[in-house]
């Protein structure tokens, strides 16, 4: 089982690093590719079919500005897809604008602004679907969350 990583450009792989590095720690395989759904649409797609013929579960795409990247990756697959909407201007707002408004038919699943780790939440809890010992490990990461909230804000404040 695995999970792919794809960003539009070099300077997203700061944003995407934290995705990857939470999969990596869930013993998720990642795989991470910088393709642009404009400049090489070609090469996008044959990536794709690559990653239909894996098993992945899902891909996390990671995009600024128009960020056209996850609604075309989600028009030519059927592997679920998650929108990472990027900073590159207007605090991300365009980003996320556009991977929220897919057209019905054609759904993205859409995090925060620079989210990278709820878009691999998300991929986690895909996974989680198909694998028990993933589930477990996200039950366990979510117990430890809660925990860990609880011990730092769970008391009387005085303000």
């Amino acid at each position: 089982m695995q999970v792919a990583l794809i960003m539009g450009s070099k300077s997203d792989t700061k944003s995407m690093a934290p995705a990857a590095e939470l999969l990596k720690d869930f013993g998720v395989k990642a795989r991470s590719f910088i393709l642009s759904a404009h400049r090489v649409p070609e090469k996008l797609e044959e990536v794709l079919r690559e990653l239909e013929k894996e098993d992945t579960v899902c891909i996390i795409a990671g995009a600024g500005l128009a960020a056209h990247l996850p609604g075309v990756i989600a028009s030519k697959t059927l592997i679920p897809v998650v929108g990472v909407p990027l900073d590159v201007k207007l605090g991300g707002m365009d980003a996320l604008l556009s991977i929220v408004q897919m057209p019905k038919g054609i759904p993205v699943a859409t995090v925060g602004i620079g989210n990278s780790v709820n878009g691999a939440l998300t991929a986690l809890q895909f996974a989680a679907a198909a694998d028990p010992s993933v589930k477990e490990k996200l039950s366990e990461y979510r117990k430890n969350m809660k925990e860990k909230f609880l011990s730092e804000n769970g008391g009387e404040i005085t303000l």
